[in-house]
């Protein structure tokens, strides 16, 4: 494993920091510590195109087969120079120095993996090898177009025993915003269905990026829509954990990116207020 060049910051998110095919470290301004990254998508492909990506060269497509005994390898040592080597000392910040999670996320979505649940049988038994806090999380960000798929519940109940937590992608409620900000045209309804999924069968966040787009943050119509849609959720008795409501820091690298910029801190704060009157938690990341 090759030394970082340089510490790790919240805003570097690179995943070839360390010379590894599937484990990348990253300081999370999210988790709030040191996030140990599995990517599981090197191709740099995913079934989405959101236009505020940070991923280069990216393609549509699914993730390509994992080598699981090269993942195994990667993870188990990149643990122990987390645990017993020096590079929580030498690489990351004093006030980061802390191993806050395990979170499958990378170049693409990683539920397009067909060993999604032999991942996540892998990390739980490798992660017992270890010393590491007992509060420490296996995060899935995902967009959760694919939470239907059999595996990929199956994979999601195993997360449920790990302390495992989804992060569950919606910028839009509207047909219109889905296919403007992430380019797809993924029913409502087939969202409804997939956040239901996931939240009976691991505890779920919803994630949820706002910008400016062309110097206007999302309308009205965009706004009223997302509420009536999350309520709607809670109505029906869907168990969500909370939103976690953040904007852009790092650059896109998407053909969008010169029209999108972050949103104005007092109308960020107003829309994280109106979530919590629906009366859930919100966790925001301006």
């Amino acid at each position: 494993m090759q030394q970082v060049s340089k510490p790790l910051n919240t805003s570097d998110h690179s995943r070839d920091k360390v010379g590894l095919t599937y484990v990348y470290p990253v300081v999370s301004r999210r988790a709030g510590g040191v996030s140990i990254g599995i990517n599981l998508n090197p191709n740099n492909a995913c079934n989405w195109r959101c236009i505020y990506c940070q991923v280069p060269d990216l393609t549509r497509g699914a993730a390509p087969p994992i080598i699981l005994e090269k993942l195994e390898i990667e993870l188990r040592g990149f643990l122990q120079e987390l645990v017993c080597g020096n590079f929580m000392q030498t690489q990351v910040p004093p006030e980061a120095r802390t191993i806050k999670d395990i979170a499958l996320s990378g170049n693409g979505e990683p539920t397009s993996a067909k060993e999604f649940e032999q991942v996540i049988e892998l990390i739980g038994r490798v992660k017992k090898e270890f010393p590491l806090p007992e509060n420490l999380k296996l995060v899935l960000i995902t967009n959760g177009s694919l939470i239907n798929r059999p595996h990929v519940l199956a994979g999601l109940k195993q997360m449920a025993c790990l302390n495992g937590e989804v992060w569950f992608k919606l910028d839009s409620a509207t047909r219109e915003g889905r296919l403007r900000i992430n380019n797809t045209r993924m029913s409502l309804r087939q969202v409804r269905e997939n956040i239901s999924l996931s939240a009976s069968a691991c505890p779920t966040w919803l994630q949820t990026c706002v910008f400016n787009l062309n110097a206007q943050p999302p309308s009205e119509k965009e706004t009223a829509a997302y509420l009536k849609f999350v309520d709607s959720l809670l109505q029906e008795g869907v168990p969500l954990k909370g939103v976690l409501v953040y904007g852009i820091i790092r650059p896109s690298f998407q053909p969008e990116s010169e029209s999108l910029s972050r949103v104005d801190k007092t109308w960020f704060d107003l829309f994280c207020n109106r979530i919590r009157k629906l009366g859930l938690e919100v966790k925001p990341n301006y």
